[in-house]
């Protein structure tokens, strides 16, 4: 269920009026002005229903167009979805993939279900947030982060790296999600195509050796560095922005950031091939893109980073100028995720 205090705001900044059916928590949708398939769209996304679900309910209010969306699970962020949309490809049932992080719209690619699509909306967005073939758009991003709880931990003897959880001193105090799945299948894949096998390999048996508690997903691992049931973890900007934001004990940290380079990971845009309406389809990808929504997500509980460098950051966290981003191929990344998965299953006992 989603936030009402969250619709309202965006909802005024957007000019509409949320509605809701007294009791039921659910908005009432304004009815497309016509039927057919002009005035309808399905999107598949799996950005947080939260903060994705009121940005596509002002939309259908504003154009009156039927927005059809169909949400991934916390659990299998992305991996749910995509394997969806693999499996539709001969028949396809969604018009756009709205994705929280890029290794599963890269596969989407590989797997020939996405159609080439460059938007004009997306004129302000760095080149290298862009696939130069059209195949997908990134905007809004999230970076990959070390949390420490702050009565445990003091910051100077805070980890700088991912590569520092290794270290014997963190035994049985490291917290990650499973990384098969969603934003930490994205940063396993990253590092593996950064790192070489070799060494990445060896980080993470050094991992598993030293205790590694994997759990269901990044929000799990910001509330046992909280609560204190864990001394670190890695996790996203967002969640640890929800615990920054109640004043918990918990402090973050940019990692590898004089090193590799910090994981940026920007949602994703793509037009699925053979879409039932494509043309639709368009229209509301260039909406999302616009930078009325980059700033509407920074200025919202989700704290999306904008990737334009004319709009602020949210509150807490850094602008993407002012950080050294991980320089990655993201379809390098994308084409080592299945071998990854298939490699840490065994280092990890997955």
């Amino acid at each position: 269920m989603f936030n009402r205090n969250l619709i309202a705001k965006i909802s005024m900044m957007l000019g509409v009026t949320a509605l809701f059916v007294t009791g039921a928590c659910k908005p009432r949708q304004q009815e497309p002005q016509k039927t057919g398939s002009a005035h309808q769209v399905t999107v598949y996304v799996s950005t947080d229903r939260v903060f994705s679900e009121p940005i596509l309910l002002a939309y259908q209010q504003k154009t009156g167009i039927k927005v059809n969306a169909i949400y991934d699970t916390e659990e299998t962020k992305s991996t749910g979805l995509a394997n969806r949309l693999i499996a539709e490809k001969n028949n396809p049932q969604a018009d756009v993939f709205w994705s929280n992080e890029p290794v599963r719209t890269l596969v989407l690619k590989k797997h020939g279900v996405l159609a080439p699509y460059k938007s004009p909306e997306a004129a302000g967005i760095p080149d290298v947030f862009k696939d130069p073939e059209g195949y997908w758009t990134g905007f809004s991003a999230r970076l990959r982060v070390i949390v420490y709880n702050t009565r445990l931990v003091k910051a100077d003897a805070a980890p700088k790296s991912v590569l520092d959880l290794a270290d014997p001193k963190w035994r049985g105090q490291v917290a990650m999600a499973d990384p098969r799945f969603g934003t930490t299948s994205f940063h396993v894949a990253a590092l593996y195509a950064k790192l070489g096998d070799k060494q990445a390999d060896e980080f993470f048996r050094k991992l598993k050796a030293n205790g590694v508690k994997i759990v269901a997903a990044n929000s799990v691992v910001r509330d046992m560095v909280a609560r204190g049931e864990v001394k670190v973890g890695i996790t996203d900007t967002d969640d640890a922005s929800v615990a920054l934001e109640a004043k918990e004990p918990l402090a973050m940290v940019l990692p590898d950031a004089v090193g590799i380079g910090v994981p940026v990971m920007p949602n994703m845009l793509s037009l699925i091939a053979g879409a039932p309406h494509p043309e639709v389809g368009k229209k509301l990808i260039d909406y999302l893109l616009s930078p009325e929504v980059e700033r509407l997500l920074a200025q919202s509980e989700a704290v999306q980073i904008p990737l334009r460098s004319n709009i602020a950051p949210p509150k807490n966290m850094p602008s993407i100028s002012s950080l050294k981003p991980m320089t990655l191929d993201y379809a390098e990344a994308a084409a080592r995720v299945e071998d990854v998965t298939r490699r840490l299953q065994t280092i990890l006992g997955l």
